[in-house]
């Protein structure tokens, strides 16, 4: 059943996708903000497919820990589940991505409306001084900036190498760190056609202050809570990690 309701959903979303992609493109003159609101209609509505169709819900744990001001984002990441709750937990964001994603036909071009920190990893220094300079800016716009420090998704039980990016632009922008755990590899894997149905646990921890903070000892106090709490949610989940 998980198997069939998976490929309505993919069907839904084939067909929905590149006609909002199209109506995102021709939303370009409209201010970042309206532009946002415009690709965070499709966010929604896979949302709401993935609820009615897949049966695959989410909890948030330490909704009180969202600071009021713009803040650094710094998440785990298991699938691509996360991609698009982030956007309906927290307020307007963009990403720091790999600058290839936005090359991907219709997804990428919807993405690039969002005013992403896009970046080429391969440039060392250069890409966190890019970092910097555009977070900076979407900052001073009230974007949140979401940050996966491991840079790709991580299966279940496992851990990727962290990236300081993250860490750096909060020490150097002076923004709130707010790291985020959750589980929703055990229910939607990486490159998994699968959505099994149930409730996907995602917990906010307390915002760091950057301030007096290197950033390598930022990201490792950022680590040590998502991995510890990570590890903690998901050991309520029934269904094996695989």
């Amino acid at each position: 059943m998980a198997g069939l309701r998976s490929l309505i959903y993919m069907l839904l979303q084939a067909i929905i996708t590149p006609p909002y992609a199209l109506f995102a493109l021709a939303c370009f003159p409209l201010p970042p903000h309206r532009r946002y609101q415009v690709t965070y209609g499709w966010t929604r509505l896979m949302l709401f497919m993935l609820r009615t169709i897949c049966g695959l819900r989410y909890e948030v744990l330490g909704r009180e820990n969202i600071p009021v001001q713009p803040s650094i984002i710094l998440s785990k990441h298991q699938s691509a589940w996360e991609t698009l709750a982030l956007q309906q937990i927290f307020p307007p964001q963009v990403w720091v991505l790999k600058k290839e994603l936005l090359r991907i036909p219709f997804f990428g071009w919807g993405l690039a409306m969002t005013s992403p920190i896009a970046i080429d990893r391969s440039a060392g220094k250069a890409a966190l001084e890019q970092i910097v300079e555009q977070g900076r800016e979407r900052l001073q716009q009230n974007f949140w900036i979401v940050v996966f420090p491991e840079g790709t998704r991580i299966p279940p039980g496992k851990k990727g190498k962290y990236r300081i990016g993250g860490a750096w632009l909060a020490v150097h922008t002076g923004a709130l760190a707010v790291p985020v755990a959750h589980n929703a590899g055990q229910f939607w894997g990486r490159n998994s056609f699968i959505k099994y149905p149930g409730t996907i646990t995602l917990s906010i921890g307390k915002p760091i202050d950057p301030n007096g903070i290197e950033a390598g000892e930022l990201m490792a106090r950022v680590e040590a809570w998502i991995e510890a709490e990570t590890t903690r949610i998901s050991c309520s989940v029934n269904r094996p990690i695989k």
